[in-house]
Formats: C-alpha cells, structure tokens, sequence
C-alpha cells in the first residue's frame, strides 16, 4: 500500500501543463492585440480568403459553408444590437435617447467589437478544419443554399435597419466628435460693409 499515495505522476500531468502554459500564452497574444482591430480584422479576412479559396478549388463542403454564414449573420445581428432593447425590456440603466432633447447616451452593444471578431475568426478556423473531413461533404445543390441565405440576410438587415431607425440609434461611431463651434462672425459683417 506503500505505492498508493500521492507522489507518483499521472501520466497526463505533462499534458495538462503544456496545456496551462500554452493558454496562457495564447491569452498573452490576444490581449496584446485587443487594441490594434485595423491588424485583427486584415488577419481575419486573410483566414477568410484561404477559406474561401479552399471550398472553391474542393468544390465542396457548402453546407459547412451555408452553416458558416448562418452563424456569422448571428453575430452580426448581435454585434448591431443595443445592449438593452428599447421595445423588450425597460431598464433603469443606460437606454438609447428617444427625443433629440434627451441626454446623450452611448450606444453598448449587446455583443462588443472583440469578441465578435474573435467569434468571427474562430468560426473561420473550425470551417477551415472541418474541410479536412470528407463527412462534412454533404452533396447538395449550393444555388438554392445561396440564394436562401441571401433571402435571409436581406430579410434580418431590413428587420435590424428599421428598429434602428425606429429607435435612432447608429452603432458605428466614425471617430471622434469634433465640436465646430460658432459660426464665423466675418461673412456677416462683410455684409454690413456694403
């Protein structure tokens, strides 16, 4: 019974170790490259690419493909919707302004820019690897997969545009808000000098 304590090693120790150290160093990377979303999204369409071209040269794998697009609508939507909506849900916390005279709220979204994109990716990477996989080929006619989802998309985008406009909200901000100020008072009194 001398052999039956706690110091002998299981043979997954060394596993789960270079697993710890290998996420944390994966962890390290993506948090170094939250702020620089330029790089991210370039890295992402280039993933996006060689997806694209894969299924293009197998000709093949649609289903994983329409999958694909079923998803990233998903995050899309939640990527353009408030945090609290307006019309489910009345909150005492931040709501989006109704009326031009009520204070300036910030648009959250219900899903941020980061993880979105890193959802984005990720659902890259895994269609990528399902291409390796012959049982993810399933046959089907890829026209009326095509053409569903872009009944779809153009139906969910008409949908999310009229409650923003319902609402009035945008949820891009195209950089800072400059103030322009007062108008020049220099054209007026040119005019007076007449």
């Amino acid at each position: 019974m001398e052999g039956t304590g706690g110091s002998s090693a299981s043979p997954a120790a060394p596993v789960n170790q270079w697993w710890q150290e290998f996420s944390k160093l994966f962890q390290y990377y993506l948090d170094k490259s939250t702020p620089h979303a330029t790089y991210r999204w370039i890295g992402t369409c280039v993933i996006g690419s060689i997806y694209v071209l894969r299924v293009f040269y197998l000709q093949g794998f649609y289903i994983v493909s329409y999958g694909l697009g079923i998803y990233l609508l998903n995050l899309l939507i939640g990527f353009l919707s408030p945090l609290v909506d307006p019309e489910l849900e009345p909150s005492d916390g931040p709501l989006l302004p109704t009326k031009g005279s009520d204070e300036f709220k910030p648009f959250i979204r219900r899903l941020p820019e980061f993880k979105f994109w890193y959802s984005f990716t990720k659902a890259f990477c895994i269609a990528f690897l399902m291409t390796f996989f012959s049982v993810f080929d399933v046959p089907v006619f890829w026209p009326i997969l095509l053409c569903y989802w872009v009944v779809l998309f153009v139906l969910t985008m008409r949908r999310q545009i009229s409650h923003m406009i319902k609402h009035k909200y945008i949820p891009f901000n195209f950089g800072k808000q400059k103030y322009s100020g007062k108008k020049s008072s220099a054209s007026s009194s040119r005019t007076r000098a007449d």
